[in-house]
């Protein structure tokens, strides 16, 4: 069976903007998952690796700098080894990225890393509503971050008005088209939009030290549905998101899901799950993982008893979940056409897919593309 990638979350965002509330508050409410923390802190003093020490389940803190500074991606790649080992469990790892930091050169990072169990998960961006304007004058290549970004969250947005709130949202999409923007306050965005929880009674119950999240945890806690209400129990802005299931048992037409991928609508921020094409030479098992404008296909054998079926999830916010199921419905392909099309059909998947030569676990990470990310400021030889 193929073995599960770890996703790399790059947390970004200038000084004060929230960043370290953010992850407090994902490792608050990680349920059964294992966080890797990179807390990445510019200066010698690590108040921010202090804030978030003991709540977290591997952490590697660098406080002699700014880590997209580092020579090559083999000095990130020493961290991410430590928190990506198997004996870690380690289920996402986040790098809380210095207020100075280069988020392109992050990305850039991570991609080029030469470890095989982590995956690109995405950039979220976060920003103070009540100092945008300011922070904007000072660092005007906030706008260039924006643009980079997967996911904006507009934290502190309790401390503007509804009329300002409206407008920054507006200009935030102007920044970040096509991406999701979220209002939050105190970093309340729900952990699912950016991994997946593992339930924790399928947590490895062995004799342990009592951790910071059973510490925390109420009885609410354990019942996610909370997490999908737009404000949270204080009554506090919270984050919530859209998500929409799809299941086929007809195989899918590569060529029409590549053009449903290709064109996907403002706010869709996710896409995980498995694809069935039946065109010959591809009958293997698909697994898909989009993030923002990273996508990546990974083939694996159907297990024996394995029902074929594709199991898609989407996740964004404000997002039509009814047309995007028609979408996906008119992607199936009908036994005639499957059995008519040639292997070429699948070329497109194919360039998504790590090359055969290279594989060892067919879930290992696999460069992009040729051309993917050569310019993350304009992303668009990311998608087919």
């Amino acid at each position: 069976m193929a073995k599960r990638q770890i996703p790399v979350i790059v947390l970004a965002g200038f000084l004060g903007s929230g960043k370290t509330t953010l992850l407090n508050h994902l490792l608050r409410r990680a349920g059964g998952s294992r966080i890797g923390a990179v807390v990445n802190d510019f200066g010698s003093v690590e108040i921010d690796a202090m804030t978030v020490a003991g709540q977290v389940d591997s952490m590697v803190s660098l406080g002699n700098g700014c880590l997209c500074c580092a020579v090559d991606t083999s000095e990130l790649d020493d961290y991410l080894d430590r928190l990506a080992r198997p004996a870690a469990r380690i289920d996402v790892i986040v790098i809380e990225a210095s207020g100075l930091a280069e988020p392109q050169e992050l990305i850039r990072m991570i991609l080029a890393s030469e470890n095989q169990h982590i995956v690109y998960g995405g950039l979220v961006e976060v920003v103070d509503a009540a100092e945008f304007a300011r922070t904007r004058a000072a660092h005007p290549e906030l706008d260039r971050h924006l643009g980079l970004a997967d996911l904006v969250v507009l934290n502190k947005a309790d401390r503007v008005a509804e009329a300002e709130r409206t407008d920054l949202l507006a200009t935030l999409a102007g920044l970040a088209p096509g991406r999701p923007v979220l209002p939050a306050s105190y970093g309340r965005v729900d952990p699912e939009l950016l991994f997946d929880r593992r339930p924790r009674e399928d947590r490895l119950e062995a004799v342990r030290q009592l951790s910071f999240e059973d510490l925390v945890a109420d009885d609410g806690d354990d019942d996610h549905a909370h997490d999908h209400e737009h404000a949270d129990h204080s009554g506090h802005l919270h984050a919530a998101y859209d998500s929409l299931s799809f299941v086929a048992d007809a195989p899918m037409n590569p060529r029409r899901l590549l053009d449903f991928l290709d064109s996907r609508p403002p706010g869709l921020y996710r896409i995980k799950g498995f694809v069935r094409f039946d065109v010959p030479g591809s009958r293997q098992k698909f697994t898909l993982h989009a993030v923002g404008d990273f996508l990546r296909f990974y083939p694996s054998p159907w297990a024996r008893d394995e029902e074929r079926l594709t199991q898609l999830v989407l996740i964004g916010s404000g997002i039509d979940t009814e047309a995007l199921r028609k979408e996906l419905e008119a992607c199936r392909d009908t036994e005639a056409a499957a059995q008519a099309a040639g292997e070429e059909t699948m070329w497109g998947v194919l360039r998504y897919v790590q090359d055969p030569e290279e594989q060892g676990d067919p879930q290992e990470h696999h460069e992009p593309a040729p051309g993917a990310h050569d310019d993350l400021g304009e992303r668009a030889d990311v998608w087919p």
